[in-house]
């Protein structure tokens, strides 16, 4: 029993470590991009695309290797993903110039497989009264790890370089594979079949045709024929791999699964809860920063911002960690709710008390604990909800859905804050303070849909529901292993 649990701790902190590399990526180069733009000599319009292009391969690798690994062993695609955040963080730190900085962005984006591979690995190793908790720190480190990539860009950058941003989570990530391949058991649920690769181009497809003119409406103009026509695209494409995907043999994502209440309304909560995320992530710093001559902002450099959004991370820490705990007394549902409203009031006092350092950290902090109690409640309620042999394609396709939700809120706030520039170039207050309330809205939205998620036992039924129905079965019988926690390698 000691040795089963010794081995599943360092299965979870080698888990962790990968998950925190991936999160990381996440926020860490937002901050530097003037740094980027100003050093590679190219324009603010085009370095954006070091964003855009992770976030369209994050995107479209997360469910895509999610599935592989369902089929080829979860702990084969972890050391694949691994490998691409390594030798993406390669190709961009000796890029010499932005084309092969965005490729080398594209592989990272290959990574995004950690985060449902790793869940996936939690379920089918840990004993089930275990499980919440363990997703529970999972999610809190993934959380925390995006914001964290806000704090440490500042010192790394005044220290060291920019392109060190890339070497020290290479190096990183190249000890955690070492790590994974020794530690990390063989998968004992697998669900053989093959990729239904139609599948996968129309998903690629409509998730570049959305995001792309998300990412560049406010240059191309959000009426422009451009922006319109891609939206058009991003509809046919999605109405076809709906199409294609329900009479797929071998889903790369199961729509029966999808259409479970327990997961529809979760993903929802996911979508709108993205939004407010990523959102407070790119603009709150861009508020510190203000110089305080615009009559608001502290006039923070990027490692100031970065302490100012400390409390915000210890918080979110603290929420997911609780969360697997406390579970047996608040459910996720309820977890879910409560985060969510703390999203509420943390954007509202955004919106309304801004003028002291100390109430951006406070209400940081309250948006910190709701987070982390979001995050990790919506993993939870994802895994809880389907079939062990969908764990990989559920929980990856709930990430992407944050990611997508993630880039709606960014693009949504970046027009309204340009949408109110001064003369000079800095934004009004007014756009910072709309941007916010905004935020506050979707945030009560995700509240109002959250109450909408089943109890516990419903979702067991339609979990249930979707294994006992023979359209929904593998083509293949799943071949299941002993599940020996301590199983490792060597």
């Amino acid at each position: 029993m000691a040795g089963a649990t010794s081995t599943a701790r360092r299965t979870f902190l080698v888990l962790s470590a990968a998950a925190a590399a991936f999160s990381i990526m996440q926020s860490l180069v937002t901050p530097v991009l003037p740094t980027i733009q100003h050093d590679l000599h190219t324009s603010q319009g085009t370095v954006t695309w070091v964003l855009t292009a992770w976030l369209l391969s994050a995107s479209v690798a997360t469910p895509l290797l999610g599935r592989i690994g369902d089929m080829i062993g979860k702990e084969r695609t972890l050391l694949v993903a691994l490998g691409a955040i390594a030798v993406g963080c390669l190709i961009a730190a000796l890029a010499p110039n932005l084309g092969v900085l965005i490729v080398g962005r594209v592989v990272q984006g290959l990574g995004g497989a950690v985060f449902p591979v790793s869940f996936g690995i939690i379920r089918d190793e840990f004993p089930a009264e275990r499980v919440p908790s363990a997703v529970g720190g999972l999610s809190a480190v993934i959380a925390a790890g995006g914001g964290l990539g806000i704090v440490l860009a500042g010192p790394i950058v005044g220290a060291l370089d920019w392109r060190w941003l890339f070497w020290i989570p290479m190096i990183v990530v190249t000890v955690t594979a070492i790590l994974a391949y020794r530690y990390v058991p063989k998968s004992p649920v697998r669900t053989p079949g093959r990729v239904d690769w139609l599948a996968a181009v129309l998903l690629s497809g409509w998730l570049v045709a959305l995001l792309v003119p998300l990412s560049e409406a406010s240059s191309w103009g959000w009426g422009s024929a451009r922006t319109i026509a891609s939206f058009a695209a991003a509809v046919v494409l999605f109405a076809l791999w709906i199409t294609v995907e329900t009479r797929s043999r071998n889903p790369l994502i199961d729509m029966r699964m999808m259409r479970l209440p327990a997961v529809w309304t979760t993903n929802l909560v996911a979508l709108l809860f993205g939004a407010g995320m990523f959102s407070v992530y790119a603009f709150l710093p861009q508020f510190m920063q203000v110089p305080r001559a615009a009559g608001y902002g502290f006039g923070s450099t990027v490692t100031g911002a970065g302490l100012l959004m400390l409390p915000m991370l210890v918080t979110m820490a603290v929420g997911g960690t609780v969360s697997g705990p406390i579970s047996r007394r608040v459910s996720a549902k309820a977890q879910l709710v409560w985060g969510s409203a703390g999203s509420v009031l943390s954007c509202a006092a955004f919106a309304g008390y801004h003028d002291q350092p100390w109430q951006i950290a406070v209400a940081g902090g309250v948006f910190g604990l709701g987070l982390g109690l979001a995050y990790a409640s919506m993993t939870n309620l994802i895994v809880q909800s389907v079939p062990a042999n969908q764990t990989g394609a559920a929980s990856g396709m709930n990430a992407n859905i944050r990611t997508i939700g993630g880039s709606i809120g960014t693009a949504v706030v970046s027009s309204v804050i340009t949408g109110h520039l001064e003369p000079g170039g800095l934004p009004y207050e007014s756009g910072f303070t709309h941007s916010f309330s905004v935020l506050a809205v979707t945030s009560a939205a995700a509240v109002a849909v959250a109450l909408f998620i089943p109890a516990a036992r419903g979702r067991r039924a339609s979990a249930a529901a979707v294994r006992e129905t023979p359209a929904a079965a593998p083509t293949a019988a799943p071949t299941t292993a002993p599940a020996s926690v301590g199983g490792g390698k060597g």
